[in-house]
């Protein structure tokens, strides 16, 4: 059996030396060792096999190294592309500005340059009327073209930059001609976006935030609405030198949900090319407007509907009665004072025009409206007074006829026409000498017959409440279906 092993491995080891190209010399079967010589005889045939077998091995392991070290090698290769892309870019920009003077426009003698402008508008608000300006947060976009920033260069078409090639070649100084103040975006970076074209066309945009001036007509105010311009040009290349052109879709807005309008609504946007004529010559003046229209909800709440609510409160004295002097006194000269507080209060939000506004002309007849009411009954109380008294001559006329031993009124018989005479003149004294026969009502009782009283209306002073509950709320009313329908329809 031992026998048969080592000749099984001795011929396996010859098989893997005829593999390995390694001549192995063959035993005779005859001349087999002993037991002894059998177990090294397996030793050697083991330790030969696996020197035979270890460069195998080797090479499976070298094999396998080279794999790594390719694929090592094809990752560097991917990671020294961009490298490349870098050199290039960088000679690229090397080049261009070698010999470039960014104190000369493009085409400078030649042509002018034409600067393509887009705004995208991210909020607008809020708006100070009575600052009469409004803030407004733009990314301001700006295309030309420079033929010195021109490269040949198959790899890279554009080259996009940061705001630290801005200061290195020519930019337009457009300003904006309307803005109180302005101010540039500078966290985390500057934004700032600077890309160049191989055939020398330059895009540069900037984020801006603008305090701009808008002249606010507020003739009607509260309904008023308001077109808000954004006004630039170039500050010192007159149009043969810049000329401004709007592109294709040159204003685009953001969601207006983000906007800070509070008291407005954004109704539409248009933009405007006009020419701007000064001393120092022509300049190309591009103008967007901003349509505003502003929202009544807080004017309502805080102005008209407690300017309505005093003016109905001031018609409560019409139902007290006459004789309650301090309850119809106190109130006329409450809601004089709320009127007055609500008439300073509405101005509060406005700025000094010298102009009448819509809201100044409701609460000024809101004012008068209250005033009459108190005026009212001041008419009311004295005219009552004046009937309740007796006219003088006839105090005269009564001490002239108890003297004279004649008989009062209340005791003389209806048929004496000397004492109706003497009263009747009396009346009739009395009355054309008072200012109220001289106007067109007469507040008298006793003065209703007579030729002078035609042409004139007769007004019962006791029934002067019961006029004023009917007249004051017809009128009041009439008031506010023309005041509405004026200002928000005509």
């Amino acid at each position: 059996m031992g026998t048969h092993l080592l000749h099984a491995g001795v011929a396996a080891a010859a098989a893997a030396a005829a593999r390995a190209g390694v001549p192995v010399q063959q035993f005779p079967r005859a001349e087999l060792p002993s037991a002894r010589g059998k177990m090294t005889v397996r030793l050697a045939v083991t330790l030969f096999t696996l020197l035979l077998l270890a460069p195998a091995a080797r090479s499976d392991l070298l094999e396998y190294g080279d794999d790594e070290e390719d694929l090592h090698d094809t990752t560097v290769n991917q990671m020294l592309v961009p490298r490349s892309h870098q050199e290039d870019a960088t000679l690229i920009l090397n080049n261009l500005l070698r010999e470039y003077d960014k104190t000369l426009r493009p085409d400078i003698g030649e042509k002018p340059t034409v600067i393509d402008v887009g705004i995208y508008v991210n909020s607008i608000g809020p708006v100070s009327s009575i600052d009469m300006e409004y803030q407004i947060d733009i990314i301001f976009a700006q295309t030309w073209v420079d033929t010195r920033l021109q490269y040949n260069s198959s790899s890279m078409r554009i080259l996009t930059l940061n705001s630290n090639m801005v200061g290195l070649i020519w930019l337009p100084d457009t300003i904006f001609r309307n803005s109180k103040n302005a101010d540039s975006h500078w966290i985390t970076t500057p934004n700032q976006l600077l890309r160049i074209w191989n055939n020398g066309k330059i895009l540069y945009t900037l984020r801006m935030t603008i305090n701009a001036e808008c002249q606010l007509q507020l003739h009607n105010f509260p309904m008023d609405e308001h077109s808000c311009p954004l006004e630039f040009s170039s500050y010192g290349y007159p149009r043969d030198e810049i000329v401004y052109k709007w592109k294709r879709k040159s204003v685009e807005t953001s969601d207006q949900k983000y906007w800070r309008l509070y008291q407005f609504d954004f109704m539409g946007l248009r933009n405007t090319t006009d020419v701007l004529s000064t001393t120092a010559g022509d300049y190309v003046l591009l103008t967007v407007y901003f349509d505003l229209s502003r929202r009544m909800g807080y004017f309502t709440i805080q102005t008209y509907i407690p300017c309505i609510l005093t003016v109905v409160l001031s018609w409560v004295s019409f139902w007290i009665k006459s004789d309650a002097t301090p309850a119809r006194t106190t109130l006329g000269i409450t809601t004089v004072l709320t009127m007055t507080t609500l008439s300073t209060v509405a101005r509060n939000s406005l700025p000094r025009v010298s102009y009448v506004t819509a809201m100044d002309l409701f609460v000024t007849v809101c004012f008068l409206f209250v005033f009459a009411a108190m005026i009212e009954y001041a008419m009311l109380n004295y005219y009552s007074y004046i009937i309740r008294r007796p006219p003088p001559k006839m105090q005269r006329m009564a001490y002239s006829s108890f003297n004279m031993g004649r008989t009062p009124r209340s005791m003389m018989p209806m048929g004496n026409s000397l004492f109706w005479h003497d009263y009747d003149d009396s009346c009739l004294y009395e009355c054309l000498d008072g200012k109220d026969c001289k106007s067109f009502f007469c507040c008298f009782e006793e003065c209703k017959e007579g030729g002078w009283r035609k042409g004139r209306v007769h007004l019962n002073i006791q029934e002067l409440d019961s006029y004023s509950r009917v007249f004051f709320p017809t009128s009041f009313l009439l008031f506010n279906i023309v005041y509405w329908v004026s200002y928000l329809y005509l």
